[in-house]
């Protein structure tokens, strides 16, 4: 089974070291990239084509809803799933609307996080 190539976007460099820890740790996924900011997201998905982009939604300059409303017009077979600190109906609601097919909060344990990666590839 090929594993499922993932890009970290998060403005924090420790936010993105755990998760790259946890993705390794599990089977069936490959950290393919890491970016700092919005801008940076979408180069990145141009290069590296990952399967599933985890994206936080507060950075400085392109935040993470107006970067996944752009990778999802430039790239629409690739996923985008929201993980923030952020418990809002308000940015979930946005999330959905710019075409994320998940949203997680920060909180969420590494076996949730690892079964909504995998269940937004099955469909």
């Amino acid at each position: 089974m090929k594993a499922i190539s993932v890009l970290l976007v998060d403005d924090h460099p420790v936010v993105r070291e755990g998760l790259r820890n946890i993705l390794a740790s599990e089977p069936g996924f490959s950290v393919v990239g890491e970016a700092s900011s919005g801008e940076e997201a979408l180069e990145r998905v141009g290069e590296l084509h990952p399967q599933i982009v985890l994206m936080d939604i507060n950075m400085p300059g392109l935040g993470g809803i107006q970067a996944t409303r752009r990778i999802k017009k430039e790239h629409p077979t690739i996923a985008v799933v929201i993980l923030t600190m952020y418990d809002s109906e308000v940015y979930v609601l946005e999330a959905i609307r710019c075409g994320a097919a998940g949203y997680l909060t920060k909180d969420a344990s590494r076996e949730l996080l690892c079964h909504a990666l995998r269940t937004v590839l099955d469909g």
